[in-house]
């Protein structure tokens, strides 16, 4: 992976000479046949890896896999197409955070902001590695072109557009042995893409389609406390594997869970027209289906040696009861479709612009569950059916620059983002197929909007000076929120809000190699439509565990950095820093009797750190790397004072990566890569010392090779492993083992 050789570092590189020879500094400007939806002039961080090295240097089998090496990233990717917990994390937002994030493609929301949390991923699905043209990552909230939801990152998909005929075609294979607790098994999975495009005079076209078949390690585990058994009773049974919890506590691992075979089709297509070579129009149309089944495996054994799933149970002389849903069972069958049309110029001129709109649909989304145990629920029987079909988003920009002379380029625009949730949970007489019956036990529903106007002004003021000064103005608006259950329903009154949110950085060209950049920016990122009304209520029509009034996460940030062009390779240094203002988190509040759990505002949260990004040759290898020290830490949190003090959940002190690459020729090339984190914790107030268990959150350190062989022009191979080290870790679920990775690549 070189990142200094994408478009935007070579742009960066020629904006330093260009400033040089001009004896005035400036900003990175995007440009480029393919060109990215981030600002024409970025004010601050920018990190990218392009096409060619995402498939010399990375096992991709997803398009997330794309960030994996990039500085203070983590995508907690828990398997192959996990589409419901991949959840990035940022410089200073855990992976507990996926609205403190942005994730386009070719300028399409793929960022799901209907909730906050681990089921709340981006749509990473909607990408295939294949079509990836280039990756762009964007580093805080300093651009007045994003809202409160860009406080941690703002990453961009350019995604392939061809110039004259092309095809693709990719087969890969991976293996998986894993062993854990008392499992013992080997997964596969098998990926097949393929992609056809062609330019004709003004029109050209790009076909993806990709289907995936993989197989997951489990990724839960029923247990039991010891100290929840009491003495005697229940059928003496035998497998129970005995252990620590997060919290050093003693317990029982049962077995098995939540170990899903997803078969997963993609369809992409994207159609454009130039009408002139400086206008052009492109529609995209997405398609994705998803289908999964979740088992579970009984470690418990009975006297006549067959497996147990529930009733009354003796382990070690201690009784305990399994209910009918330890061992779950669970079908999903998803199809959600994407458009997207955008219009826009790219004369260089004095004035260009852009019209963007796009729709994501839940067009069938449900969630099939059983309610009674194995192994009669694998016939069918009573369940539960969660149904999210006709929820989604809808998204309207228009935009422009305005280039008025030599000294000011100015960027404005009005945005537009519309959010629906609707899910309903409902008994059903056969869970694997059976409709509905009766009342929903549940039913979640509610809407928001954000309608937003922002300009920002690339200003030089001086030679060797540059600023970016901006200011976005946010309407948010909550309605139509409904929180039920079977007997009682509440409905929540409308809201409105109003913000404001400055930005500004300064950029001073110190010498030809040597660029000096400061940022700040304000973020505020707007409660979720889950965040509000997806919670309980009592027969009396009393909410029990969420709460409508939530306020808006506030964050200051800033950002100090270095940047220097080397030789052969970049460096740069970047001090950070973020104050954040009710932060949004689930925990208990211990001002109230009886106590109440749910999503609350925690009043202050600062992080601090350090972030150092180099990449070069040396002894013939291409290297990149990256070092990450931050301190984050609750500073005030009147709810639970437990948790003043203590680490931000899923922030580690330290984290780092590394990407080395030798080409023995034009063919042939090798790659060996690694990551590490240190401990982090999930809780607020750190009880979960215990990193290395389920439902921890451990430290790791893990490597990764491959090694790829390009036969001719059409035809190549790739082979890796992923976890070459088979570092068992964990983010609350344990992360894949030891994965071997196999690729077999046509081009024409």
């Amino acid at each position: 992976m070189k990142t200094t050789m994408s478009p935007l570092a070579l742009a960066l590189l020629a904006v330093f000479a260009t400033a040089h020879a001009e004896e005035a500094p400036h900003t990175v400007n995007i440009v480029g046949t393919r060109p990215t939806s981030l600002p024409t002039q970025i004010p601050t961080t920018i990190e990218s890896i392009t096409r060619e090295d995402i498939e010399r240097d990375i096992n991709a089998t997803d398009a997330e896999d794309a960030l994996k090496y990039l500085p203070s990233l983590l995508v907690r990717k828990r398997y192959i197409g996990d589409y419901n917990h991949a959840v990035l994390s940022t410089r200073a937002s855990g992976t507990g955070n996926s609205a403190r994030s942005m994730v386009y493609a070719d300028g399409i929301l793929l960022s799901n902001y209907l909730g906050n949390g681990a089921t709340f991923a981006p749509r990473w699905g909607m990408v295939s590695p294949e079509e990836i043209e280039r990756v762009d990552v964007l580093y805080g909230p300093f651009s007045a072109a994003y809202g409160g939801n860009s406080v941690g990152a703002v990453v961009d998909y350019v995604t392939r557009m061809p110039t004259t005929f092309e095809a693709h075609a990719k087969l890969t294979l991976t293996h998986q042995p894993f062993k854990l607790y008392g499992s013992d098994d080997k997964y596969d999975g098998k990926q097949g893409n393929f992609a056809l495009g062609d330019r004709a005079g003004a029109w050209s076209w790009f076909i993806d389609l990709s289907r995936t078949d993989s197989e997951g390690q489990p990724l839960t585990f029923p247990t039991r406390l010891l100290s929840a058994g009491a003495a005697g009773g229940g059928a003496p049974v035998t497998g129970a594997v005995a252990g620590l919890d997060r919290n050093n506590n003693p317990w029982y691992l049962l077995g098995a869970a939540t170990q899903y075979h997803t078969v997963q089709e993609q369809l992409k297509a994207k159609l454009a027209y130039d009408f002139s070579p400086t206008m052009r129009a492109t529609y995209t149309f997405g398609l994705w289906r998803n289908n999964s089944e979740g088992r579970p495996n009984s470690y418990l054994r009975d006297a006549a040696g067959q497996p147990v799933y529930s009733g009354a149970i003796n382990i070690d002389g201690r009784g305990y009861t399994l209910g009918q849903t330890d061992f779950n069972l669970s079908n999903e069958d998803l199809r959600h479709v994407m458009h997207g049309l955008t219009l826009k110029t790219n004369t260089r001129g004095v004035f260009d612009w852009e019209v963007a709109a796009s729709l994501y649909d839940y067009d069938k989304d449900q969630l099939r569950a059983a309610t009674i145990a194995l192994p009669a629920a694998l016939d069918g029987g009573k369940g539960r059916l969660v149904n999210q079909g006709g929820t989604g988003w809808n998204t309207l920009a228009a935009k422009g620059v305005w280039r008025p002379n030599a000294a000011h380029i100015a960027e404005f625009g009005y945005q537009r983002e519309a959010y629906k949730l609707s899910s309903t949970e409902t008994p059903t007489d056969n869970w694997i197929d059976g409709a509905p019956v009766g009342n929903p036990t549940s039913r979640f529903a509610g809407r928001t909007e954000t309608n937003s106007l922002y300009a920002q002004d690339t200003w030089k003021f001086a030679p060797h000076w540059k600023t970016v000064l901006g200011a976005r103005f946010e309407h948010w608006h909550a309605h139509d929120g409904v929180t039920a259950n079977a007997t009682a329903a509440a409905r929540h009154a409308e809201r409105t809000e109003n913000y404001v949110s400055p930005k500004a950085a300064l950029a001073y060209q110190a010498s030809e190699d040597w660029l000096l950049k400061a940022s700040l920016g304000r973020a505020v990122r707007m409660p979720t439509v889950s965040e509000l009304y997806q919670g309980g209520v009592n027969a009396a029509g009393q909410l029990t565990n969420n709460d409508p009034n939530l306020k808006p996460e506030k964050s200051w940030t800033t950002e100090l950095s270095g940047e220097r062009k080397l030789e052969e390779g970049y460096l740069r240094l970047t001090a950070f820093g973020e104050r954040t203002t009710d932060a949004l988190y689930s925990q208990t509040n211990v001002l109230v009797l009886p106590v109440v759990t749910n999503i609350q505002n925690v009043d202050l949260i600062r992080t601090k750190g350090l972030e150092i990004s180099y990449t070069t040759k040396l002894f013939g290898l291409d290297v990149s790397s990256s070092l990450t020290w931050t301190d984050s830490k609750i500073i005030r949190n009147d709810k639970a004072p437990g948790s003043v003090g203590k680490w931000q959940p899923r922030i580690p002190e330290w984290r780092a990566t590394g990407v080395a690459t030798y080409a023995f020729d034009d063919k042939l090339s090798a790659t060996l890569a690694a990551r590490y984190s240190g401990r982090q914790y999930s809780t607020l107030d750190n009880s979960d010392v215990n990193g290395f268990a389920y439902q921890g959150s451990s430290k790791y350190f893990t490597a990764d090779a491959r090694l790829h062989y390009r036969i001719n022009r059409q035809w190549s191979v790739a082979l890796g492993v992923d976890n070459l080290n088979n570092y068992q870790y964990w983010n609350f679920h344990p992360y894949p083992q030891r994965t071997y990775v196999a690729e077999l690549k046509f081009d024409l």
